[in-house]
């Protein structure tokens, strides 16, 4: 039997990981359940997809597009159009939009401690 090469090695022991989704429960103001949107995992090539649909290498532009391009309804369809990027910079807080950009890059943050530390 020939030796696997590394990267099919590597791609095999994280497929399980890279069919799972994460999901989001996007809540209104008043704390009630708007809808919930799913992420699979973020990959570099979805990364390099939407800098180069941005245009640009503003990394704000950048995470707006990437939202619109990998963000799910529960059925698996697209929660955004690429069209999409500009009116949620636009319309939302800005505290909303950078958390659920937050969550889909999969990095938590203490707001307490950041501003303590």
């Amino acid at each position: 039997m020939a030796n696997k090469r590394t990267v099919d090695l590597i791609t095999e022991a994280f497929s399980d990981v890279m069919t799972a989704r994460r999901k989001y429960e996007l809540k209104k103001p008043n704390g009630e359940l708007l809808k919930p949107i799913y992420f699979p995992p973020l990959t570099r090539f979805d990364r390099k997809k939407a800098q180069a649909a941005a245009g640009t290498d503003d990394a704000l532009t950048i995470s707006t597009r990437l939202l619109c391009q990998i963000a799910e309804n529960e059925d698996g369809s697209k929660a955004f159009a690429s069209a999409d990027a500009e009116n949620l910079q636009r319309f939302l807080p800005e505290s909303v939009l950078n958390e659920l950009e937050l969550f889909m890059m999969d990095i938590q943050v203490d707001i307490d401690t950041a501003k303590n530390g």
